[in-house]
């Protein structure tokens, strides 16, 4: 089916859905490499012109990658709700588009069931930054484990203490250093810099003796490939959030070595340790836009596209984190500050509208066109829109993964301007420990504070 628009007395063709998703999408470098993006800042408006009157069933029966051959295509369509649709089902992506300008959250919750990714990728297309900025703030997805993450008024974070050799004192640093400054709500994550099983449980172990020595409500997560937690939990390692990244087409999930099969397995076994004590929630998901590109397994199909389907794989695991690391995979796919900005709103916009628990690593590598000021104004701009949950490390400085991100000092700015708190559960046990002052923010305790053995006993 071919899509026409005119514009300015020109006449514009696009041969498919699939193209016309890409040609009305933001420029960025990825969609111009894969020879995807519109060939002209015209192409692109009457791209959007003819978007907007597309009607929103058209993406029921023309999927942009097909059934046949997609087992994420197949899971899409086979769990789409037809009653959540209800409401929108006679409306156009520009239609919709107002609609969800219009309501409340509530009704945005209602409906997440009923969209699918190409729709929720479809109507951002349509979106400005403060579209997306108004629409995602109304929608509230809670979910849980030993800490509840995503309730109105609350930032919570990552507290990612990694180490270029997993040494257990650099860990239990940067682990200090966050926990101190009152981060790690959402989850104590570290990426390993080994696939070494007995690594990884060393540092499974590791943190979660922390945690129960101090009683953290908090999980840990160490992120391995999904098939070494699977391992791991047979032979009784303390697991509590299975992690994997994952992408939205059966082939670059397969490049990540990750079937919806093997998804399915340790989401059952993680559910089965029981180890949440205020939820259920087990599963810790990572993607980005580019992934399905750099694997050339994107179909033809736009990045952004492409990364809204992947939170179809997410919700089926009902996640207690899902995050997205715009600024990570480079600029051959996001260029600069505005378009990793960008891509960081439209995401979180569709993660959110498709009923996810979003947050963000906010970051850039070292040879993109993007600097600090830049992480400043995204954390700002995603805080303002709702993300459930933030990454933070040492000093915003990566030194395992050589990247920039947040800094934990950046997550005390956010709740402090913005007036935002910890997860309950977690601000409590900072109360406990005596961490907060009497306005609710963190002390300065100037490494007097019993929480400094842990660096000791970890050093030892």
């Amino acid at each position: 089916m071919s899509y026409l628009s005119t514009l300015g007395g020109e006449r514009f063709r696009f041969g498919s859905l699939a193209r016309l998703l890409a040609a009305a999408s933001p420029e960025r470098s990825g969609d111009r490499l894969a020879g995807l993006a519109a060939a002209s800042a015209q192409e692109r408006v009457a791209a959007r012109w003819a978007l907007a009157e597309v009607p929103l069933a058209t993406f029921l029966t023309e999927p942009v990658i097909p059934y046949e051959t997609d087992d994420v295509t197949r899971l899409i369509l086979d769990t789409h709700d037809a009653d959540a649709f209800a409401p929108v089902a006679g409306m156009t992506v520009g239609e919709l588009r107002e609609w969800l300008l219009a309501a409340d959250g509530p009704a945005l919750a209602a409906l997440a069931p009923g969209l699918t990714p190409e729709m929720a990728a479809a109507v951002s297309k349509l979106m400005s930054n403060a579209d997306l900025v108004a629409v995602a703030r109304k929608v509230r997805v809670v979910t849980a484990f030993r800490s509840t993450i995503g309730l109105p008024g609350r930032l919570a974070t990552r507290l990612q203490p990694n180490h270029p050799t997993d040494d257990p004192a650099g860990v239990a640093a940067a682990l200090l250093d966050g926990l101190l400054l009152g981060s790690g709500d959402a989850v104590i994550g570290i990426n390993p810099a080994t696939d070494s099983p007995k690594a990884v449980r060393g540092l499974l172990e590791l943190v979660d003796g922390v945690i129960g020595r101090y009683s953290i409500p908090t999980q840990s997560s160490v992120l391995c490939h999904i098939s070494m937690s699977v391992q791991l939990m047979a032979q009784g390692a303390p697991v509590d959030l299975v992690f994997q990244s994952i992408a939205g087409t059966q082939a670059a999930n397969a490049s990540f070595g990750v079937t919806l099969g093997l998804l399915d397995e340790a989401y059952e076994a993680a559910r089965a340790l029981g180890r949440g004590t205020v939820g259920d929630n087990v599963m810790y998901f990572e993607t980005g836009q580019g992934s399905a590109l750099s694997a050339d397994a994107h179909h033809g199909v736009d990045q952004q596209t492409v990364e809204a389907r992947a939170y179809a794989v997410a919700r089926r695991y009902r996640p207690l984190l899902v995050n997205t690391v715009v600024g990570f995979i480079g600029p051959e796919y996001l260029y600069d500050g505005r378009q990793i900005l960008r891509a960081a709103l439209e995401d979180h916009f569709c993660g959110k509208i498709l009923g996810l628990p979003m947050g963000l690593d906010i970051c850039y590598t070292n040879h993109a066109d993007a600097d600090d000021d830049d992480v400043a104004t995204m954390l700002t701009m995603l805080a303002v829109a709702g993300a459930s949950f933030v990454i933070c490390t040492p000093g915003g400085d990566d030194i395992m993964l050589n990247y920039q991100s947040a800094s934990y000092h950046d997550a005390l700015y956010l709740r402090e301007v913005l007036g935002l708190r910890p997860a309950p559960e977690f601000e409590a046990w900072l109360e406990s420990v005596g961490l907060l002052d009497e306005r609710g923010a963190i002390k300065d305790v100037s490494g007097a504070h019993p929480l400094t053995a842990i660096g000791r006993e970890l050093a030892a």
